[in-house]
């Protein structure tokens, strides 16, 4: 080992004893400085890209107005997903529209704002208020068990609705393609109530509200289940005794 230091450090005297020798340990120095910051330029120009690469966040594609719910926001695509500088992104900017879910606007949102965690809640109760935009309404429904499919429709089926007048007796669609908010009790499961009947709160249109609400006052309100998906409105129609007898 002694012998090892000793060839070292006479070679490195040699060196610097000559002009060449001093030279060369001077480059090598220069070199290796050159190295380390070519790598520190390197390694900082990579840590300023990442800083600044973009990233997702949703937008509001239209006004989103306070109290709507985030499944109205999802359903009626009042958002986009946005590639943002990242030094631009709020605190708190949502990328995941699963996070709307349960949750409710706090505040109006226009056409291009980043949409925050802060600009919502989490939705306490039935809220049903949040599940309405623009003209769209929520009304009861009065169903009995013989014609309102209790125990069978749920929060979020699709159904029509047919009216039946007496004497003389006819029954005629009434509204087709109609989201049932809420089943009786303001559950979120499966309609219950007793075989007298309850009430199936359903979404319209503010024009169909005043509509339906005449046809359960004076006449009984069926309820047909529409499929989950892909359902298709058929022609509306009118069936009386007299039809029927001739086979129509």
């Amino acid at each position: 080992m002694e012998s090892a230091q000793s060839a070292r450090k006479f070679v490195s005297g040699k060196l610097l004893a000559t002009r060449e020798g001093t030279i060369a340990l001077g480059v090598g120095a220069a070199v290796l400085a050159g190295i380390i910051i070519l790598v520190y330029v390197t390694q900082y120009r990579k840590s300023v890209d990442q800083a600044s690469a973009p990233v997702n966040v949703m937008v509001a594609r239209s006004l989103i107005e306070s109290g709507t719910s985030g499944e109205v926001v999802g359903q009626k695509e009042l958002f986009q997903v946005q590639s943002t500088p990242k030094e631009q992104v709020k605190l708190g900017a949502l990328s995941d529209p699963a996070f709307l879910n349960g949750h409710y606007a706090v505040a109006d949102m226009y056409p291009g704002q980043q949409i925050t965690s802060a600009d919502f809640a989490g939705i306490t109760g039935s809220a049903v208020g949040t599940q309405l935009v623009d003209r769209e309404r929520a009304v009861a429904v009065p169903v009995d068990t013989s014609h309102g499919l209790i125990g069978t429709v749920q929060a979020s089926d699709h159904v029509d609705l047919l009216v039946s007048f007496g004497s003389p007796q006819v029954i005629k669609t009434l509204l087709q393609d109609i989201l049932v908010l809420q089943p009786p009790g303001g559950g979120s499961g499966a309609i219950g109530g007793t075989s007298a009947g309850s009430n199936m709160i359903v979404q319209v249109r503010s024009p169909q509200a005043a509509k339906l609400a005449f046809a359960a006052d004076n006449g009984k309100i069926w309820v047909i289940l529409r499929p989950r998906s892909g359902g298709k409105h058929a022609p509306p129609s009118t069936v009386t005794q007299t039809s029927i007898l001739r086979g129509r």
